[in-house]
């Protein structure tokens, strides 16, 4: 439970249609885990940890996302994404049901079904004990490719966030990932989402620019690698969904993994 007295708002991306999982009837966060659409897991899990307040940001298909949410959880609203513009733009269409908001806002998406309780809560219990302004969730793997890397500089402090396309050859050698898990407070989070640009290779608002925007600012920014690559899984394929279902099977007496 979030046992801090700071209020905790939670925003789950789900929006994206996820072509690769080959159903266009459904949106990819209705893909089934263990007999429960992906995003009923990350809503389980918000539970657990004890969010005030979970928006979820739908689109593709959003009536059936809704419909599955409204009839199995009270605390949650919606913001639409009507274009698919990246994840920043996802975030900030939140931003009118965290206005008069005071408290931190804890970012997740909702196709990573094996997040679990535990590790966000030593999340944000890190986050807070550093009196960092803005956390990000990482893992270190052995093969990269495909996830924004962590880039820290000379001394190993975390100065930003670099996704595959817009990488260098320097950056894509580095083995810590972001997971898409952020923690920071709403007023930070939306003023430094009105200076996010969309130039770069995807032509997309990237969520990830916050970092350097933030750290330009004089905020304090930390990348706390505290999960397990396992358990951050996103669900892109019908073969990711293979794979986190045996690893599901695996932990499902574990009482964080629903």
């Amino acid at each position: 439970m979030n046992s801090d007295k700071q209020k905790l708002s939670t925003v789950i991306l789900a929006a994206g249609k996820g072509t690769r999982m080959k159903n266009p009837s459904m949106a990819k966060v209705m893909a089934e885990l263990a007999g429960k659409p992906l995003i009923g897991h990350v809503a389980d899990m918000t539970r657990r940890l004890g969010s005030d307040l979970d928006i979820a940001v739908v689109g593709y298909k959003k009536e059936a996302v809704i419909e599955y949410l409204s009839a199995n959880y009270n605390n949650i609203e919606f913001a639409v994404q009507n274009e698919q513009l990246g994840t920043g733009h996802a975030v900030d269409q939140a931003e009118s049901l965290l206005r008069n908001f005071a408290g931190n806002v804890l970012i997740l998406c909702g196709d990573v079904p094996l997040l679990t309780a535990a590790t966000l809560e030593k999340f944000i219990e890190t986050h807070t004990a550093a009196a960092a302004d803005v956390s990000v969730l990482s893992t270190i793997v052995d093969d990269p490719a495909g996830y924004g890397r962590i880039v820290r500089d000379k001394d190993g402090a975390f100065t930003k966030i670099t996704e595959q396309k817009d990488a260098s050859e320097e950056e894509k050698l580095v083995k810590e990932i972001n997971s898409g898990v952020y923690v920071l407070s709403a007023e930070k989070l939306f003023s430094s989402l009105k200076q996010v640009s969309n130039s770069n290779a995807q032509g997309e608002y990237y969520l990830t620019d916050i970092i350097s925007i933030l750290r330009d600012k004089g905020a304090t920014v930390r990348a706390f690698a505290g999960a397990t690559f396992d358990e951050l899984q996103g669900i892109n394929s019908p073969e990711d969904l293979k794979r986190a279902e045996a690893y599901y099977n695996l932990t499902k007496n574990n009482e964080d993994t629903v």
